[in-house]
Formats: C-alpha cells, sequence, structure tokens
C-alpha cells in the first residue's frame, strides 16, 4: 500500500528532522473541514467504549517516544476526539501490528482505527471512514536563490525537475507539468543531492517527506517550497481517515462532527504545527 511505501522514508525524516532547532517560518497549517457546513451529530447513547487501534511504525502519526510511550499525531488526535466528545472516561488507544487493524474490528476488541489506513474498494464493503483529517500533498523544493517567479507550470517549463522513478509522484508531475523535463532518480537520495548541486532546477516529491528533509542540517538551509500544495487524490490518495465497522457508521458521522469542532478551536492547527513546523501545505 502507498501508506507502507512511505514508511521507511518518512520514518528516517521524521528522526532527522526532529533534531533541528534552528529558526523557521512562519508555517500554515491547513483546514480540511468547511465551518459554515452543518455536519450532523448523531446520538453514541449505549456506547459504552471507544477504543481506538493504531501501530507503531508511521512516525510522526503513531509511534514510541523515547520514554517508550505510543504517541504521534494520530495520538494525540484520538485524544482530542475523545476530550471533544466528552467520551475520556470510556476512551483507550493501543498498538497492535497493522495486519491485525481490521480483525480486532471485526472481533469487536476495538471501535475505530486511526493508523493511515485509507479507503479503497474492497476495504469499503466492510468499513466506514471519517472525512480526511490529513492529506499528504506533492510539493515542489528549489534552491532558495531560485524559487519560482509565478507559477510552476510556467517557471519549469524546459527545465529539469527531479522526480523519484516509477512513483505516483513522478506520474502526477507527468500529467500535471508535462511541459517540465522529468528527470527520475532511483532513489531520494540522489535527487536530493542534485537539487543542491544545482543539476536540476527542481524536485517534485511527497511533501511531507520534503518538509522533514528541510528541517534538518543536512538540506544545509539550501533550499524551499515553491508553488503548491497538490493534493491530487486521484494519484497521491484521499488522505488519512479513521475507519470503524460498518454496522458503526454514526460513530464515523460523530468523529466528523468532533474533527470540525476541533479544527473551529485551532486545535488541528496546534496539533499540525506542533509535529509538521516546517508546514507542508
Amino acid at each position: 500500500m502507498r501508506r507502507h511505501f512511505l514508511n521507511v522514508a518518512i520514518a528516517f525524516c521524521w528522526l532527522l528532522g526532529s533534531l533541528s532547532l534552528h529558526a523557521r517560518a512562519e508555517p500554515k497549517a491547513p483546514d480540511f473541514f468547511n465551518q459554515m457546513e452543518r455536519l450532523p451529530l448523531p446520538s453514541l447513547q449505549g456506547l459504552n467504549r471507544l477504543r481506538f487501534v493504531t501501530t507503531l511504525d508511521f512516525p510522526p502519526f503513531n509511534m514510541l517516544n523515547d520514554a517508550g510511550q505510543l504517541s504521534g499525531y494520530n495520538v494525540d488526535l484520538a485524544k482530542a476526539l475523545c476530550s471533544q466528545m466528552g467520551l475520556n472516561d470510556i476512551c483507550q488507544i493501543e498498538a497492535v501490528a497493522w495486519d491485525d487493524l481490521e480483525s480486532h474490528l471485526e472481533k469487536g476488541e476495538a471501535e475505530a482505527i486511526i493508523a493511515g489506513l485509507g479507503p479503497n474498494e474492497q476495504n469499503r464493503q466492510t468499513l466506514a471512514f471519517t472525512r480526511p483529517y490529513m492529506r499528504l500533498p506533492a510539493r515542489f523544493v528549489t534552491l532558495k536563490t531560485n524559487m519560482f517567479n509565478g507559477t510552476a507550470a510556467r517557471a519549469l517549463a524546459g527545465k529539469n525537475v527531479g522526480v523519484i522513478a516509477g512513483t505516483a509522484h513522478e506520474q502526477l508531475l507527468k500529467n500535471y507539468f508535462p511541459q517540465a523535463e522529468a528527470k527520475p532518480f532511483p532513489q531520494r537520495q540522489a535527487m536530493l543531492g542534485a537539487l543542491q548541486k544545482g543539476d536540476v532546477e527542481a524536485i517534485f516529491d511527497d511533501g511531507m517527506t520534503l518538509s522533514f528533509w528541510l528541517d534538518h542540517g543536512q538540506s544545509g538551509d539550501c533550499c524551499s517550497f515553491s508553488d503548491g500544495p497538490y493534493p491530487a487524490p486521484q494519484y497521491l490518495g484521499p488522505g488519512l481517515s479513521i475507519a470503524v465497522g460498518e454496522q458503526n457508521a454514526p460513530l464515523a458521522a460523530a468523529f466528523n462532527n468532533a474533527l470540525q469542532a476541533l479544527q473551529e478551536k485551532g486545535t488541528l492547527a496546534e496539533l499540525y504545527l506542533r509535529y509538521f513546523p516546517i508546514s507542508f501545505y
């Protein structure tokens, strides 16, 4: 799955990026919920337990911290949802293996999955999903001395753009920016090195992974995001959602209502900027 394809790169870049303490530009937090929309709030009467399951292998979303405690964006989000819904007394968060997530719902051992599981044609037959609470867009990065003057389409016409070969980002670049010259690289490090040396005009990759690289000393403070973001769900997926059993669809609706309320309060923005100090939006 795409989520597993990103795991190794995200984990590596997160660990590096978390070490950086240098000054940052004021970041921007995304909004995923229309505050003008009235989302239903179904009754949860009879809900005796709210057990979230997640994994340990998707930093910074779900992981173990230095003290060996379950932590991460998804964990903090689950806690915020429990508080917003007034369900702290019946809330639990447990880590299980990725392959066991759905079986925990099927066996009645959990009520919700918050682990980066995305909807697809197969799992929609047994699961109900919230609206996305996070999307992982593609972004361009350029040298700071060579940031786009205008749109990417105009700035990159006839220019070399680094991309990782065989990825959705390569296809997205070719289809969204056909006038750019895609230059595939076999791995991310080679692509990043080419940008630093000026061998390509820009690179195009997963925005979150790039944000961690920009936040780490290895980038040499050379570079910055230019233009974007590009969520492109048809290439990159619909984003991160919370999954519940299909028979428990009202709980997903209640999560949507709570997520909208957390956005309005600024809680989602605070949580986002806590984990992504260099915003990929």
